[in-house]
């Protein structure tokens, strides 16, 4: 994603979202998958002799059919790898699958510690990589508060994943004062969410990755 479409993207949830707090910027369930499926050639869509979906299951030579166990994975559920396997889908998330919150900490000069978990009935996955933050009407960007990306962390149930922004990394009076920040699950999240953070002064912001536990998401500059 470019740096324009990015900046025009914030600039526009900035104008959306105004002074919402910790909620997305469109309403709207999140899309689910269909779960239905087209029949193999030849199988039946009405339950078969041995009660299995579609009568599946190998000829037994008598006219019979034997049900085949098949691999769903964990769950139950995934795609067909074509060999009569099965694996998850592992599912991104989106600003609007996720519930958010902020607090402020002391820690390092300062900074907005944000916690991200997942919607009831929701698990996906938040990618190895920076959450996208922007301050302000211009979408100022926060930059890396750590050297490398994270590792990709599984939001489901009460699991938590925790990400630092310092809004301030320079030493003098400069920037402008904001009670808001703008936070999307990377570049092309479509529906970032506007969070009050109180009143803060922005001036060269970075973020870190995201984390598992709080103490690791400290942004130290």
């Amino acid at each position: 994603m470019s740096s324009n479409r990015r900046k025009a993207l914030l600039l526009s949830a900035a104008a959306v979202c105004g002074t919402l707090l910790m909620t997305a910027c469109e309403d709207g369930a999140t899309p689910t998958p269909d779960s239905s499926a087209a029949a193999s050639p030849g199988s039946s869509t009405a339950g078969g002799e041995n009660g299995e979906p579609g009568g599946s299951g190998a000829d037994t030579g008598d006219g019979g059919r034997q049900p085949v166990e098949e691999d769903k994975g964990p769950d139950g559920s995934g795609v067909d790898t074509g060999d009569g396997k099965r694996v998850p889908v592992e599912q991104s998330c989106g600003a609007n699958d996720i519930s958010w919150s902020t607090r402020s900490e002391s820690q390092a000069g300062g900074y907005i510690l944000i916690m991200a978990k997942a919607k009831s009935g929701i698990t996906c996955y938040l990618p190895a990589a920076l959450p996208t933050v922007a301050f302000g009407s211009d979408g100022t960007q926060a930059g890396p508060a750590e050297q490398t990306v994270g590792e990709q962390i599984k939001l489901s149930g009460s699991t938590t994943a925790y990400a630092g922004v310092n809004p301030k990394t320079t030493n003098d009076n400069s920037g402008k004062e904001l009670d808001s920040i703008i936070v999307a699950v990377g570049d092309d999240d479509p529906n970032p969410v506007s969070l009050k953070v109180g009143t803060i002064t922005v001036d060269k912001p970075v973020v870190t990755n995201w984390h598992t536990a709080p103490a690791d998401a400290v942004p130290f500059s």
